[in-house]
């Protein structure tokens, strides 16, 4: 108990300080995104599955670890925090359809989880929706001092349907 204790002191003080008098910025807790992308599903979705390649065409990401499959661990590395990795796991695998990355603290003190799901339309036409939620009891802490991660879960989308759409 006395590690989490010390993470949890650690994490407070490492959260920015806010003035008293200025007034509170509302703490984001989901991201999403949706785009219609003209190619089939297992396009699409093998460009969602081949981590490696995320680098070229999504925004932010530097570099992703390991597999993508059911219960599979990956270890994902982000432009914006070069010194931190996200240790995931894939707790959802349904091909060509969705898929779903959680990771967080113990004992769920705080959890994030991203979907990514891929909704056939009518003549060729993919919905793809990804959609991020942080939850927990030190979501409301911890939320606050992360970056403002819209755009880019809007640059995902975009660069997903560039990629897809692509000869």
């Amino acid at each position: 108990m006395k590690p989490i204790l010390a993470t949890l002191l650690v994490l407070s003080a490492a959260l920015p300080a806010r003035a008293a008098d200025a007034p509170a910025k509302p703490v984001k807790t989901e991201y999403a995104v949706t785009t219609v992308i003209h190619a089939p599903a297992d396009k699409i979705w093998g460009i969602l599955t081949d981590t490696p390649k995320y680098p070229q065409w999504a925004m932010g990401v530097s570099n992703i670890e390991g597999k993508v499959g059911k219960d599979e661990h990956i270890v994902v590395h982000v432009k914006f925090a070069e010194e931190q990795a996200f240790n995931l796991t894939v707790t959802d695998f349904q091909p060509n359809k969705q898929m779903v990355w959680t990771g967080g603290m113990p004992l769920g003190l705080f959890k994030a989880e991203r979907t990514y799901k891929l909704t056939p339309l009518a003549d060729g036409y993919v919905q793809f929706d990804m959609r991020e939620a942080f939850t927990g009891p030190m979501a409301g802490m911890i939320a606050p001092s992360m970056p403002d991660l819209q755009p880019m879960f809007d640059a995902f989308g975009s660069g997903l349907k560039k990629r897809a759409e692509a000869g």
